[in-house]
């Protein structure tokens, strides 16, 4: 064998070996993560089956069942309240969306790139807020609230949770890296601040809206306690409370395990649906 033909399968064993290497180092933290995957899935496998176990037949934790079927959901499909529930939650989420995204996108480019006095206070006072836990303010919201006709109202289950100073964080923190010369040739160019808000600021921050969104609709779809003080009734309840209501009632557990399975699939569509906003999210953090 001549030296040019012997190369290349020399490059090759010194390759694979490289690679057997990489993978001996890191099979202790891929064992890890499988073992925490697992560990992570199994209660929403757990409640899968039993949601799809015949009723009253033996299933998980006594017994794997014998038998899987669609009866369960259809049966909660079927349910008035539920879809009252499932509707009220998808109001009380999705209008709590686009409004916190407007205002906080408002907000932080306004802290980012404008010149006012007090700018500074003002907006460290506003994140101090996060550090006040809900439950403090709580009492003296509903009061004024009550004071205002809004329980038992979709305006009094929403507009309590719209003042949101995570949201008005990540929004200055992201258009921080915006650069200056674009609002400037704007300005330049005549544009008003509602025209360089709509054309620059929210196209540009899609993929921090995208993700802000997603977590945003997830705090308001599993929020449990300032709906269930104000939602008295069907009619502004929403499901999280009554799913709670439902374990209160002679309910069987595998029709409480498919509301809760169906009630997932709101929160799964909207992350499949934006994703790569939020890759494109994350790959963005570290650019300038």
């Amino acid at each position: 064998m001549t030296l040019t033909a012997a190369r290349p399968v020399a490059e090759a064993g010194t390759a694979r070996a490289a690679r057997g290497r990489r993978w001996r180092s890191r099979w202790p933290l891929a064992a890890l993560l499988a073992v925490l995957s697992v560990l992570t899935v199994s209660p929403f496998v757990a409640m899968l089956v039993v949601a799809l176990s015949p009723a009253g037949r033996p299933t998980l934790p006594r017994q794997w069942p014998s038998s899987l079927t669609l009866d369960n959901i259809t049966r909660v499909l079927e349910s008035s309240g539920f879809i009252t529930w499932t509707v009220n939650s998808l109001i009380y989420a999705v209008v709590s969306v686009v409004i916190i995204l407007l205002t906080s996108s408002m907000a932080g480019y306004a802290f980012a790139k404008k010149r006012f006095p007090g700018r500074e206070a003002m907006f460290w006072t506003f994140l101090a807020t996060m550090m006040v836990p809900f439950q403090a303010t709580l009492i003296p919201t509903f009061v004024l609230v009550n004071s205002l006709d809004g329980v038992d109202t979709f305006w009094g289950l929403i507009v309590p949770t719209l003042a949101n100073a995570q949201a008005v964080f990540l929004m200055r923190q992201f258009i921080l890296g915006l650069p200056d010369e674009l609002f400037e040739a704007a300005k330049v160019d005549g544009a008003s601040e509602w025209r360089i808000y709509w054309t620059i600021v929210l196209p540009l921050t899609r993929p921090v809206l995208a993700t802000l969104g997603v977590f945003v609709f997830l705090w308001h779809w599993n929020d449990f306690l300032w709906p269930l003080v104000v939602g008295q009734s069907d009619a502004t309840r929403t499901l999280t409370v009554g799913l709670s209501t439902l374990r209160t009632e002679e309910v069987q557990l595998s029709v409480l395990m498919a509301s809760a399975a169906v009630s997932v699939v709101p929160c799964l569509l909207v992350f499949f649906l934006l994703q790569r906003y939020l890759v494109n999210s994350i790959a963005m953090t570290g650019l300038k």
